[in-house]
């Protein structure tokens, strides 16, 4: 994993932040935040997204217990149907990094921008291949919301959220179609918008 050019160094406490779920029509965006225990390195921190689910919940058990401090919080439908997608995601990201204990003196974010802190913070793009933390924050978030995608998919079986995770795929779209819109589902996006009758 690169780290070049993070100084790790100078924050004792250094937390990475990541999110999970801004491109799905349905469900939770879910973030996490993680302030790794560096007397207890976990080997295999990469980007959630190539890691297999098997992977995914291993380092997920060792990250929870390893972790000097760690919290996954998230924002609902409702609330990005309020704020839009970014502020949700901005508002998760802050509750994450609230819930800390102990708090972190600094702040890694995956992407461009920060939520506002009581920290100083700094944007990392592609961060969940560049710093640990953040890896690690990833793949807490991934194994949460998948798992919530889990518990929609036994409520729902004919959505088929436990393959696509609400995603905009084909086989979404036809469930949508045919079922209509749940009250999971994101309104202010623009399929789901457009099955709902004014």
């Amino acid at each position: 994993m690169q780290t070049e050019g993070f100084d790790f160094g100078q924050h004792q406490l250094c937390a990475g932040v990541d999110e999970v779920g801004r491109g799905p029509l349905v469900g939770n965006v879910v973030t996490a935040a993680v302030i790794l225990d560096p007397a207890r390195p976990i080997q295999g921190l990469a980007d959630s997204k190539v890691l297999s689910a098997a992977k995914r919940e291993r380092l997920y058990q060792e990250i929870t217990e390893k972790a000097l401090a760690w919290s996954v919080a998230s924002a609902t439908p409702a609330e990005i149907d309020e704020l839009n997608i970014l502020h949700a995601t901005m508002l998760a990201m802050q509750r994450a990094v609230l819930a800390l204990n102990p708090a972190p003196e600094y702040v890694y974010v995956d992407g461009n921008r920060c939520p506002e802190l009581p920290c100083p913070a700094e944007p990392v793009v592609k961060g969940d291949s560049k710093v640990p933390a953040i890896s690690a924050a990833s793949i807490l978030a991934k194994v949460v919301r998948d798992r919530e995608m889990e518990q929609l998919h036994a409520l729902y079986p004919h959505y088929g959220f436990a393959s696509h995770k609400g995603y905009p795929t084909k086989a979404h779209f036809e469930a949508l179609q045919q079922y209509g819109p749940l009250p999971e589902h994101r309104r202010s996006f623009r399929p789901v918008r457009e099955l709902i009758i004014p």
